[in-house]
């Protein structure tokens, strides 16, 4: 039984693998063939950032929400109740935010890109669904919310690197 508590400016997700699962190069169809995966989500991570395609928008700054769901396989974790085998919430919920709040983007789209990114670079997260919320978002008509959801796969996922082309 893991009585340590892990500390999040050491976490490192590429050391939280669960020993017994296949590396993260293998496809995650292979890690489905053991069983169904597990569902966490982190819902309403709230942050403020300066992203969008206005200027006044980057200049000011606005109210962004994240929802992410990540599918993995918990019973090593929990048989153990050992932190080491899963992905630490509290971590990843500050990666995310570091995350979302730095380098200004233009879309929503590429912020949920980005975030799923930090997502799949734990390999013990086989797939992600990110929701990016822009409840603030400059519209000029009545609204609850605008959001973009991706679903994205480990091994599968390009990073917006790639897809711009560089």
């Amino acid at each position: 039984m893991s009585t340590t508590r892990a500390d999040p400016a050491e976490h490192d997700p590429a050391q939280h693998a669960p020993a017994e699962h296949a590396p993260a190069e293998h496809a995650p169809a292979e890690r489905d063939a053991a069983g169904p995966l597990d569902e966490l989500t982190l819902t309403g991570l709230e942050v403020f950032a300066h992203h969008g395609y206005y200027a006044f928008e980057r200049e000011q700054g606005q109210r962004f929400v994240i929802d992410t769901t990540l599918w993995l396989d918990t019973r090593a974790a929990a048989t153990g109740d050992d932190l080491d085998r899963t992905v630490h919430y509290g971590v990843l919920a500050e990666q995310i935010a570091s995350a979302a709040q730095s380098d200004p983007v233009d879309l929503i789209e590429t912020l949920a890109e980005r975030v799923a990114g930090v997502v799949l670079a734990y390999p013990t997260v086989a797939r992600t669904r990110v929701t990016v919320h822009k409840p603030d978002a400059p519209i000029e008509v009545p609204f609850a919310d605008v959001s973009i959801t991706i679903t994205r796969t480990q091994g599968a996922a390009s990073t917006v690197q790639e897809a711009a082309g560089a």
